[in-house]
């Protein structure tokens, strides 16, 4: 999902990179598994959080906005322009693109070495620990990316255009494995960031950034999220210039292997990034009895759905849906940091019973007024229950709206 200052529309899935934001809040539920590419599409939707990039408003500045608006066809003469076909064009047009984002691309990793990283390194308002920590080693990537600059200058003929582009992405696109590392790290990265935010000189450093003419009005993890918004586009990039290629060019079949090269990463990266997000909420839960530890938590790849709930005397709860368990916790603080504290015993899904309550509805559970507020009857509810009812154990939830409810409802339903 790309940066925005809506909440994020709901259940955005954690395996993608999208869902890099800190944990959703009212009533959000973010789930994972989303793509890198869908999730960079929907960002202008409302989603409650079930992604990681789950989204606090803090988090989604606007997009980076281009510097240099010029066209392809507005640097050519008259006659050239008329030598070429419309279709032609329009394909020039999408290679200059991807040109153009990777030079941004470039400025913007050296930015934020320059203008954040070092100052804050050498004012001491972070240490070198912590610093490493936010920006991982970001810069590494700025050669990466020169290559495919370089490589792409170096197939341009003298009269600006570009014959084949396909064989140079084949090549390149592979290293962008590089980036797993990376995108891996930005849940705990961002979480990091959001907890030095609370030192006055973070802040009012950050905040100088913010209102001087180099950032373009973006926040510093709108930076440090570029290289993810990147990766994200390269599928539609690709994509463009293959639209706009005849049939009969060299390049149409290297590029369609160029499409399922990047898919791949992108793919493999979210593999990765999903596993990492799941342990990084592992790590976060505390056990008040150690019944409640259960090995299909520990041993968890895939965290399929998480977000707020409320229970049915309108106690916040913050519940976890693994691959293979169901977690409910109640969110605590413990020096300035966030964690789970696990509430009941953990509902493995080969133990689980589904209810899809209605609007209500008192079955199983006694009037429900005023259990949830003002209301005069709880609406978006359900309830989890063991199958075998010797342990005695059953929560009745309240999602934030029926859309929240619903995608509950089908998460723990597929899982």
């Amino acid at each position: 999902q790309e940066p925005s200052n809506k909440r994020v529309r709901p259940l955005a899935r954690v395996t993608s990179l999208a869902n890099l934001i800190s944990p959703v809040r009212n009533g959000a539920v973010r789930r994972f598994g989303q793509t890198i590419q869908s999730f960079a599409l929907r960002s202008d939707s409302k989603s409650p959080g079930c992604a990681q990039k789950s989204c606090s408003r803090s988090a989604a500045p606007t997009p980076p906005k281009r510097r240099n608006s010029v066209l392809w066809s507005e640097m050519l003469d008259v006659n050239m322009k008329e030598s070429l076909s419309t279709k032609e064009i329009k394909r020039q047009e999408a290679i200059y693109e991807m040109s153009r984002g990777e030079q941004d691309l470039i400025e913007d990793l050296k930015l934020a070495r320059k203008a954040y990283h070092d100052p804050m390194l050498k004012l001491s308002i972070m240490s070198e620990e912590e610093l490493n920590h936010i920006f991982g080693d970001l810069d590494s990537y700025i050669p990466l990316h020169e290559d495919l600059l370089a490589s792409l200058g170096e197939a341009k003929k003298p009269d600006g255009t570009v014959e084949q582009i396909g064989p140079i992405l084949v090549k390149w696109l592979p290293r962008l494995h590089a980036y797993k590392g990376y995108c891996s790290n930005q849940l705990a990265a961002k979480a990091l960031l959001d907890q030095k935010k609370q030192d006055r000189r973070v802040q009012d450093f950050l905040q100088r950034c913010l209102e001087s003419p180099f950032s373009r009005k973006l926040d510093l993890w709108s930076f440090l999220d570029i290289p993810r918004s990147r990766l994200v586009k390269y599928p539609l990039l690709l994509k463009e210039i293959l639209r706009h290629t005849p049939k009969d060019h060299p390049d149409i079949q290297i590029l369609e292997e160029a499409i399922t090269i990047i898919q791949g990463v992108l793919s493999d990266i979210n593999l990765k990034k999903g596993e990492s997000e799941c342990q990084y909420y592992i790590d976060k839960l505390e056990y008040l009895d150690e019944k409640q530890k259960d090995p299909r938590i520990e041993g968890s790849k895939a965290l399929l759905c998480h977000g707020e709930l409320k229970n049915k005397n309108g106690h916040k709860l913050y519940v976890f849906l693994f691959q293979d368990i169901l977690v409910l916790t109640r969110p605590v603080t413990r020096n300035e940091r966030q964690a789970y504290q696990v509430y009941r015993q953990p509902i493995p899904i080969q133990e689980l019973l589904l209810e899809d309550l209605q609007d209500g509805d008192v079955k199983m559970g006694g009037s429900f007024r005023g259990a949830f507020g003002n209301s005069d009857k709880a609406k978006n509810i359900f309830r989890v229950r063991f199958q075998d009812p010797s342990p005695g154990q059953s929560h009745t939830l309240q999602a934030n709206d029926v859309f929240h409810k619903q995608q509950w409802v089908n998460c723990i339903r597929t899982a």
